[in-house]
């Protein structure tokens, strides 16, 4: 054969060519069982921790702690090569203070084709959990859903939206996921992430929020420390939240209690600022002025905090342009 493909260099060509088409499939299925075992697999996992760092710093208003406890707590899972646990983040805040666009730019930044990215699972319990009737059902088919996707790929995004709207009792199906073991289910799940988000515990942040501008403190100087054991009184007491009775905030399943403040004028300007120049509109100060006049704050007498955060900006926008 060698003295023929000498002879003939097209032909001698065509068989190195197919030689490493072989060689490649070969490798492509090593891959692909690696991946079908789990923890071998990244997946499309790509993570841009300072494009994130980036654009916190530059888009999401007025959340110190919520910048430095999502960046933090990334940095030390990402950066592990064997963590002992899944990463479980619990962002907590008023309507439109910026939980469901940290967990999308999440997204964005960890996998290469962010919320569309396969390995990204998004729940919704008005989509995917509408009936509590169900509830045993639901249980039975998150439980597969979960551990086969972690079959799948270990590295992968769960996030649970609107926690406080989830059937009561659904949540536990999780909790072996959740903890420091080494296989569940005959699965390695340790470098999957779990986000959950919910409006509980809102209250409780606005009012520490509220206390330290009448005291005259800095928005900056609010610490963690004041704000978690509250948070967490209002998740457990919530029966209506998903961690009702599920065990994961009585075991200590979660990495982080993300407390999201509430926003003031100024971080709504920020917002229509940042929306114009997505729309490639330059900032005319009309418009700008009629956003923030149009939008309604509290508490009554100070009139110091936007009801809605930023999450009308966008409509609003559209309706004064």
């Amino acid at each position: 054969m060698a003295a023929a493909t000498r002879g003939c260099p097209l032909l001698g060509s065509l068989l190195r060519l197919l030689g490493l088409l072989s060689a490649a499939t070969a490798s492509w299925d090593l891959a692909s069982l690696r991946c079908n075992l789990g923890s071998f697999c990244e997946c499309d996992f790509r993570p841009d921790l300072p494009g994130l760092e980036c654009d916190l710093a530059q888009h999401l208003a007025g959340q110190h702690l919520a910048k430095a406890l999502v960046v933090k707590s990334l940095k030390a899972f990402v950066h592990d090569p064997s963590p002992t646990k899944p990463l479980v983040l619990s962002l907590h805040g008023w309507t439109g203070t910026g939980k469901s666009y940290v967990s999308s730019l999440l997204a964005h930044y960890l996998f290469q084709g962010g919320l569309r990215s396969p390995h990204v699972h998004h729940f919704s319990p008005i989509i995917h959990f509408p009936h509590p009737s169900n509830i045993d059902r639901y249980k039975k088919d998150l439980k597969n859903w979960v551990q086969g996707n972690l079959t799948a790929c270990g590295r992968s995004l769960f996030l649970f939206d609107e926690m406080d709207k989830l059937p009561p009792g659904l949540m536990e199906v999780l909790r072996p996921f959740l903890g420091p073991s080494w296989v569940v289910y005959g699965t390695n799940y340790r470098k999957a992430i779990f986000i959950f988000i919910s409006n509980t515990g809102g209250e409780q942040i606005n009012q520490v929020a509220l206390e330290a501008w009448r005291s005259r403190r800095d928005r900056e100087e609010i610490s963690l420390q004041e704000l978690e054991p509250a948070v967490s009184r209002a998740v457990l007491d919530n029966p209506h939240h998903g961690f009702w009775h599920s065990g994961i905030v009585e075991e200590r399943l979660l990495d982080a209690v993300v407390p999201f403040l509430p926003l003031q004028r100024h971080h709504v300007r920020h917002c229509v600022l940042n929306e114009l120049a997505q729309l490639g509109l330059e900032p005319r100060d009309e418009v700008v002025q009629a956003v923030l006049d149009s939008t309604t704050y509290f508490p009554e007498d100070e009139q110091l905090f936007s009801s809605n955060g930023c999450k009308t900006v966008a409509s609003r926008i559209a309706f004064f342009l």
